[in-house]
């Protein structure tokens, strides 16, 4: 069974969604593909992964690195979850382009994977910001799509970026 929280964080609202096994997703309220991965009989109720992703994003928001990671639960295709994985190794503060993610996950399968595959992954992204599909950028560091918003991730890199030590 999913359930459903509601945070609210200074980017307005987000509502997790989580199961047994971890959060199956984190939207901003509105946001592109919201709740694409949420049962439809969902229901709203507390749950231990709730706990720790509102202390997850307490912590991020103060500017402070997390230290942790909730429990996951990513729900989509072998190739999605494939990118989620690699998006939760982007470290904080830096930046990746939707290219040099498609040319190590091919150098790391062996098979040919397109940027364009890879943009579609990371927009499909169901767990925002704790997978941090906002340090993905264009070709050059061009601020490219967010299901968020482009104002959002200008504002979540920013936050990075004042905090980071790199």
């Amino acid at each position: 069974m999913d359930c459903t929280h509601h945070y609210e964080s200074p980017l307005g609202g987000i509502t997790l969604a989580g199961d047994e096994i971890g959060l199956t997703g984190l939207w901003f309220d509105g946001q592109a593909h919201f709740a694409a991965t949420l049962s439809a009989d969902h229901q709203p109720k507390m749950l231990p992964v709730f706990t720790e992703a509102e202390q997850w994003l307490d912590r991020y928001f103060s500017g402070k690195i997390p230290d942790f990671t909730p429990a996951l639960n990513l729900r989509g295709t072998p190739f999605r979850r494939l990118v989620w994985e690699f998006l939760l190794t982007i470290p904080y503060g830096r930046t990746v382009t939707y290219g040099e993610i498609a040319s190590r996950l091919a150098a790391r399968t062996g098979r040919p994977v397109s940027a364009r595959a890879v943009g579609g992954a990371v927009g499909h992204n169901p767990v925002s910001l704790i997978v941090p599909c906002h340090r993905v950028t264009g070709a050059g560091g061009s601020l490219t799509g967010y299901a968020g918003g482009l104002d959002r991730k200008t504002w979540l890199l920013q936050l990075e970026k004042q905090n980071s030590c790199g």
